[in-house]
This record gives structure tokens, C-alpha cells and sequence, in this order.
């Protein structure tokens, strides 16, 4: 076994002087009762059959450990992929069982290799059989599993490409059949991976020829031609149709950004990328063609041949070439896609409509058809039959979403609006209509003969925070039914609808005791119970007894706010007294008081605990707040982030207040913490507010300037709002420093906009100006992180900070 350490500047000052140094350590361990917790067994991931018969359980593997981190990762074009044609950083799944629905009898799946490793699984139309793809020494492979005996065999000794995804949801095949497939491999007789030289053979040069082409900070991008000749090796793949009777090529070899099938099985509908590349995008902006072709690899048409694109910045802006193709699931085989008709931006060419829906059916040789327009720009449509479908658009600008009722057949025909909400009023949102699967084993709208009612599933959100349901939406009365609904103490979510008609669904369900396990239900027999169908146990039996809480509070200006409260099992607050707090955030933008102040979440919630998770604290006697909500409130006329100081400490203020108020907090020993954007909040609040004796930031950015054409939801450029900019980075007030900050980045985040610059910046100035910093790299972690040691590691570090400058700090 390797042995790797921790790198990282590090402020000595956590158990001794405050002597400045940078030092290279070993890992070290959390307390026994957060370790326990980080370690914990957690149930399987459940995969429900397309029949509603079967669950497939699969079981988590492991965390990654650092070793495996360390192996050979390609950073390419906008994306991290190994040498073995697959994506890095997964963990994938460690076993697989079958659970039969009627029965509730678990079979173990038989003949996969020793300690397998799975990546996916994907179930076949008639759910007789399933795939596997399973990880090998020197690649990925599909294997196939009949449910009837429970047993896998390797499907193929062709290796699978998985790298440029492929639009395959499987793993790197698509179904024709119960046994037969269309696989993306590596192309046969590929040969060795490109070796380059350390000595360049000249500069690396890029030229603006004066066109605007503003560009996110992205990572991970071609920086020199060795890199396009390992993105030509690892990307390019090869479609093999494999049945029983054997294996056949059906494409030349080629980079595949999408490969989808039409619903009568006939053709296929390819994207792929072409030269020239660049080294200032990501993948989905270079060149690419859209054709169709059949089964057997005939090309039938060429639909798009798109050249380099750049960003396009602002509100309700759009790409000014076809986009959003697929096939109508209604119909053997019809094309679809969407068109700007203001050529991308309607600042500069306003139109009453921004794009339009056409259609193209086989043999794919007539003009297109217009099949609808929308105001606002179209989100996707979701079809029923020719009679009958849902459009649903929306402005970023309003942040209005709009959903339509049109025909198809008839584009004249006036549309009828069904939905107009807020994108942020949780409150309205109807929901998603169900889906049942057609003849092609497609899914579409499951409706009434006359088209007049919709069986709806929402997350039901309201003042009570989310209690799901299925409702019955009548379009002529704009009346909504519900047939079924979640009812306390329990949180319960509807996952897969096995018959419609009968009302019979699978749920699953959780309190705050109990751990989400899957249910039957029967919700047109109204006194019958749910059927229990799998028993997972609490991972986490030493939380039994903690009490979880929604606290709801006001801040100055009115708005209301809430956050989760945690306290320790057991705790009395008459007889314990007041408990150091951590308070866990993500800011989030908002264009109405009235959506800012709604309930989110439920309160019935079993509590799920991942390596970012704040409640760890728990255990250590701290009150934790999580998901205390952090709006950022704008109006008309004025972008939310034009007040966003103000505002972000107006909410710490009132959950400072709410929860010394409570009889819980001791406000004198608060603490303040989040991830990325949450990071980037916390430093804010830590050199804006003299709140809190602790800040824990973790892969964020903290200069604006460095992400100077927009963030999250900002979608001004630094050079139109650079006093917004300036504002917001409390890299300009690090002398303003108020407690003590551990920063905390994996040293090869791969997010666009916290590069780790951003820490070790932000660290230089904290710790320039005389402030109680410490700044931990975690070797080879990305934006999220996955390795076992840096995560007890990194809850080693946040036990410490915390313990020794919130817990018992001086008061």
C-alpha cells in the first residue's frame, strides 16, 4: 500500500503558536463517534423495473480511496475520464440483488466476477432481462442478466467506451430487444495511447479575431496538440449491434455526443463532435454534426453541421442553431427539435415568439413541419398522441414558467395555457403529469379519451413544508383533486407508477425515526395500507433520540425564513443549558419577498448523512442548523445581488436571533459553514459581520474578478456591474476578518469558477493581514470529494477548528 500525506499552508495555531508555516501532513482521524457515522453502511440504490415487478438492489461500494485517486486521470476537453475509457471518480456499486414485488423474496444475482465493481445497470423494455456494466482490470463490460434464473453472463469480451456519454442511459448500449443491443465500444484495434514529449515543439497560441466570445472559467481544457491526440484515443468510439446471433459494426469510429434510437427501432440519431477543437471551450462547444442513419449504419440524412460556438450571456438567450433533438415517443419514427426565431437573443431581435417546435417523420425527406411556438424559451415537450401534447417554456428574465396544451397535428389550432407559476413559488408548482409506457414501450402523457384531465405527481409544497401527492387535474375546470397524499409524521414520495388506471404505486417512505424504505400502494382502495416491500435498518442507530426540528423565524425586513435545528440525543435545554451552534447555508436568488419567505424541505425528513453534512456536530454537543435558508431578494428593477452584503447578513442576524431565542443557542459561540457557493457566503459573513467566533468555507471562490463574465445566478458581466463584483468578493476585505476561517479545497477542483487559486488567495491575504486562518489542499480531490482518507480527514479538521475556537471559545 502506497502512503500519501496531506499537502497544504497550514496556520499552526490550532495546537500551538501562531506561527506561520506551510507543512506537509499525515492523515489523521475524526472522534470515534463521527468516524463511526462517516463509515456507516448504507441501505442499497433501488432500480425499479419497467413492469413494476421487480427492484433491483444495488449495493454502495465503498469510498474511493486516495490510491485509486492517484491513478491516471486525463483532464480533456471540459471533462476527467481514466485510461480506461470510462469516467473517474466513480465508485460504483460492490453487489446486486432482485427483489420481487409480489412476493417480497430477495434473489441473489448469480455468476458476476468476485468483488465486482458496477458502474450502471439498465433494465430491458420487457423487463426480462437487465445490463450490468461491470468494471475489469483493463476496461468496462456489459454483462446481461435474465431475471427468470437471476443469472449474469458477460454479454460481449468488446471493451465499452464510456467517456463522451453518448445520450446511451445504460452504460454504453441502447435495447433493440429483450436480448439484443446496440453497444458504444472501443474501436477494435485501436492500439496504444498516444505518448508525448516534456519538450514542446513551440508555443501554444490563441487569436481573437474580434468577434465577442465571452466564455465561462472553465477547467480541464486542451491545452496543446498531445492533448487532442489523447481526446481523439480516449473519446472515440464504436456502435456494435450484438444479439444472439452475433456482433456486427454499424459506424465508422467517431466522437458520440448523443446516439438515440427511434421508438420503431429503424434509425439512429447521431451527434458527433469534429475538428477543430479548442482550447478556450468545453466538448459541447466544438463542432459537431447531427445525422440520421439506420440500424445497420446507413446515413439517411445530415440535419445540422454546427461550427464552434462560444457562451451566450443574459437572460433568455439561447443557442441561434437547432437544438433539443429527439424522437416523438408517440409516433414510429418523426424527429423533433426546437429553433430560436430571434436568432438566439431577443435583445437584439425582439420577436412575439422566441422559438418554435418542428418535426421531420421518416424517410426524413419533405420541408420540416411547425408543430408550435412559444413565447418564452421551450423547455422541452412531452408528448401524448397527435391530438394532445404539453409544451412547457420559461423566462429567466420574469422567471415565469408557462406549460401549453396544442395539437400536434394541427399548429393553427390555438394553444391553451394550463400552467403560468413562478419558477421559485414551490407553493404553485403543479407538478409533472404521469407517464404510461405506448406500444414502443416510450412513455407518454397517460390522459383521458378526451384529453380533459391529467393524472399529476407533486412535491407538494406548502406552508407545512413538501407532503407529496397525486392528483386528478381537470383542464377545462382547472380544477386539482387529490387522490392521494402524504400524511405526517411520515415524508412519503411517489417513485414509479405501475398501473395509472388502478392507482397502484411504489413510494418511498421516512420519518424522522425511520430510514426510507419502499412501499405498495393501493390509493383507490382508501382504508388499505401500504405493503412494506424492503426493511432497510437505521445506519445510524447512535442518532436515535436526536431531535430534528423546523424552526421558522422573520429577519428585519419581514421576510420569512426557516432552518432545520438538530440536537443531541437526549438534550434538555433546562437542565443542559445553551449549546454552541453551527449553522450550515447556500444563498439562493429570489425576485419576490412572498417565494423568498416559502417553506422548503420536510420536516419528516430521516436525516441522511454524507461526508458534507453539518450534523456530524451532533454528537459533539453542538446545536446544528442546517439548510438555514439565505435568500437574496431582488425586485423590479433591481437584481437581487445588487444588495446581497445586506441582505446575507440581515438572515445570519435573524438565525443568530431565532435561535438564542429558542433557548437553544449560545450566540456567543456561533459557527458558520457551506460548500462552494455556501463557502464563498461564509467568508462573506466572517469579514462582514462580527456574528461568529468560527467559519468553515470548503471549495469556494471569494475573488468575483475571477469569474468576470457571471456566477450562479449573476448574469452581468464584471465590466457591466464591477461594483456588484467588488461587493460581493470578500477577497477585498480580507483585513476585515472577524473570528477564525478554515479553508478548505481539493487541489484538483474541476468547477467552473473555484479553481483552487481561489483558497490559496484568499488564505494569502487572511493570513497577510494577521487573521486565524488554516488552508488544507486535499491531494486529487475535485469539487466534491471522494476519497475515504481526505473525508476523515477533512471532519478531523472541522472537529478541531470547531472544538477549539467556537465550543470553548473565550467569551
Amino acid at each position: 500500500m502506497k502512503k500519501f500525506f496531506l499537502t497544504g499552508l497550514i496556520v499552526s495555531g490550532l495546537i500551538g503558536s501562531m506561527t506561520v508555516t506551510g507543512q506537509e501532513a499525515v492523515y489523521k482521524l475524526p472522534p470515534k463517534e463521527i468516524q463511526d457515522i462517516a463509515l456507516a453502511k448504507m441501505p442499497p440504490t433501488v432500480s425499479i423495473s419497467e413492469d413494476g415487478k421487480w427492484l433491483l438492489l444495488l449495493d454502495r461500494a465503498p469510498f474511493l480511496t486516495v490510491e485509486e485517486l492517484a491513478q491516471p486521470e486525463y483532464k480533456l476537453a471540459g471533462t476527467r475520464v481514466n485510461g480506461l475509457f470510462g469516467p473517474s471518480r466513480r465508485e460504483g456499486y460492490s453487489g446486486a440483488k432482485l427483489l420481487e414485488v409480489k412476493t417480497k423474496k430477495e434473489f441473489e444475482i448469480k455468476g458476476l466476477p468476485a468483488n465486482v465493481n458496477i458502474l450502471s445497470a439498465d433494465w430491458s423494455p420487457e423487463s426480462t432481462h437487465l445490463t450490468l456494466t461491470v468494471k475489469g482490470k483493463d476496461g468496462y463490460y456489459l454483462w446481461i442478466v435474465a431475471v427468470a434464473d437471476c443469472q449474469a453472463k458477460q454479454l460481449s469480451k468488446r471493451r465499452l467506451n464510456l467517456t463522451g456519454g453518448g445520450g446511451f442511459r445504460g452504460g454504453g448500449s441502447i435495447w433493440l430487444s429483450e436480448t439484443s443491443l446496440i453497444v458504444q465500444t472501443v474501436p477494435a484495434g485501436l492500439g496504444a495511447m498516444p505518448t508525448g514529449s516534456p519538450v514542446p515543439s513551440g508555443p501554444v497560441i490563441q487569436t481573437s479575431d474580434g468577434k465577442a466570445r465571452p466564455a465561462r472559467t472553465y477547467q480541464d481544457l486542451l491545452k496543446n496538440p498531445y492533448d487532442e491526440k489523447l481526446f481523439d484515443y480516449l473519446f472515440t468510439s464504436q456502435l456494435v449491434k450484438i444479439t444472439p446471433e452475433g456482433e456486427t459494426e454499424i459506424s465508422k469510429p467517431a466522437i458520440y455526443s448523443q446516439v438515440s434510437i427511434s421508438p420503431d427501432n429503424k434509425y439512429l440519431l447521431t451527434t458527433v463532435i469534429e475538428k477543430p477543437y479548442s482550447y478556450i471551450v468545453p466538448m459541447s462547444s466544438f463542432p459537431q454534426t447531427t445525422a440520421i442513419m439506420t440500424v445497420e449504419g446507413k446515413p439517411v440524412k445530415e440535419l445540422l453541421k454546427r461550427p464552434m460556438t462560444a457562451d451566450i450571456m443574459g437572460y433568455d438567450v439561447a443557442s441561434p442553431f437547432p437544438r433539443q433533438f429527439g424522437w416523438r415517443p408517440d409516433k414510429p419514427s418523426t424527429l423533433y427539435w426546437t429553433e430560436a426565431l430571434d436568432g438566439g437573443d431577443p435583445r437584439k431581435n425582439p420577436q412575439p415568439f422566441l422559438d418554435a417546435v418542428y418535426q421531420l417523420p421518416a424517410p426524413f425527406d419533405a420541408d420540416k413541419q411547425l408543430v408550435t411556438k412559444t413565447e418564452f424559451r421551450c423547455m422541452g415537450v412531452q408528448w401524448c398522441d397527435d391530438a394532445f401534447a404539453l409544451v412547457r417554456e420559461i423566462s429567466r428574465r420574469t422567471r415565469r414558467s408557462k406549460t401549453y396544451s396544442f395539437s400536434p397535428s394541427d399548429p393553427q389550432k390555438e394553444r391553451s395555457l394550463v400552467f403560468d407559476v413562478s419558477t421559485d413559488d414551490g407553493y404553485a408548482d403543479p407538478g409533472m403529469p404521469v407517464t404510461v409506457r405506448n406500444t414502443f414501450k416510450r412513455s407518454v402523457i397517460y390522459t383521458n379519451k378526451d384529453h380533459s384531465e391529467l393524472l399529476m405527481r407533486a412535491q407538494g409544497a406548502s406552508p407545512e413544508g413538501d407532503m407529496p401527492y397525486l392528483s386528478n387535474y381537470n383542464l377545462k375546470t382547472k380544477k386539482n383533486t387529490i387522490l392521494w397524499r402524504c400524511q405526517a409524521p411520515y415524508y412519503e414520495t411517489i417513485v414509479d407508477i405501475i398501473d395509472p388506471a388502478k392507482l397502484l404505486f411504489i413510494t418511498s417512505k421516512q420519518s424522522t425515526e425511520e430510514p426510507v424504505n419502499y412501499y405498495l400502494r393501493d390509493a383507490k382502495k382508501k382504508s388499505s395500507q401500504p405493503v412494506a416491500l424492503t426493511a432497510f435498518p437505521n445506519p445510524y442507530p447512535q442518532l436515535e433520540g436526536m431531535k430534528v426540528e423546523k424552526m421558522q423565524y422573520k429577519r428585519a425586513d419581514g421576510v420569512d425564513l426557516t432552518a432545520t435545528l438538530y440536537t443531541p440525543p437526549g438534550y434538555d435545554k433546562t437542565r443542559d443549558g445553551r449549546l454552541p451552534v453551527l449553522m450550515w447555508a447556500y444563498p439562493r436568488e429570489y425576485r419576490s419577498a412572498d417565494d423568498a419567505a416559502q417553506v422548503r424541505g420536510s420536516k419528516y425528513q430521516f436525516t441522511t448523512i454524507n461526508y458534507g453534512s453539518p450534523v456530524y456536530w451532533v454528537t459533539r454537543g453542538y446545536a446544528v442548523m442546517n439548510n438555514v435558508e439565505m435568500p437574496i431578494v431582488g425586485s423590479e428593477g433591481v437584481e437581487p445581488n445588487d444588495n446581497f452584503i445586506n441582505q446575507l447578513t440581515m438572515n445570519a442576524e435573524a438565525a443568530a436571533k431565532a435561535i438564542y431565542d429558542s433557548g437553544v443557542g449560545d450566540t456567543s459561540r456561533l459557527a458558520v459553514g457551506g460548500h462552494s457557493y455556501g463557502a464563498f457566503m461564509t467568508a462573506n459573513l466572517m469579514t462582514h459581520t462580527k456574528l461568529f467566533k468560527a467559519g468553515i468555507a470548503r471549495s469556494g471562490a471569494y475573488n468575483r474578478t475571477l469569474t468576470p463574465f457571471g456566477f450562479q445566478a449573476e448574469t452581468r458581466t464584471y465590466w457591466e456591474a464591477p461594483e456588484v463584483y467588488h461587493a460581493m468578493s470578500p477577497f477585498n476585505y480580507a483585513n476585515q476578518l472577524s473570528g477564525a476561517l478554515l479553508l478548505v479545497h481539493g487541489d484538483a477542483d474541476n468547477n467552473t469558477g473555484t479553481f483552487p487559486i481561489q483558497s490559496e488567495r484568499l488564505y494569502a491575504a487572511l493570513q497577510g493581514h494577521g487573521g486565524i486562518t488554516r488552508l488544507v489542499m486535499l491531494p486529487y480531490e475535485s469539487h466534491a470529494y471522494s476519497a475515504q482518507e481526505n473525508i476523515l480527514h477533512l471532519l478531523y479538521e472541522s472537529d478541531a477548528w470547531l472544538e477549539k475556537y467556537c465550543k470553548n471559545a473565550k467569551k
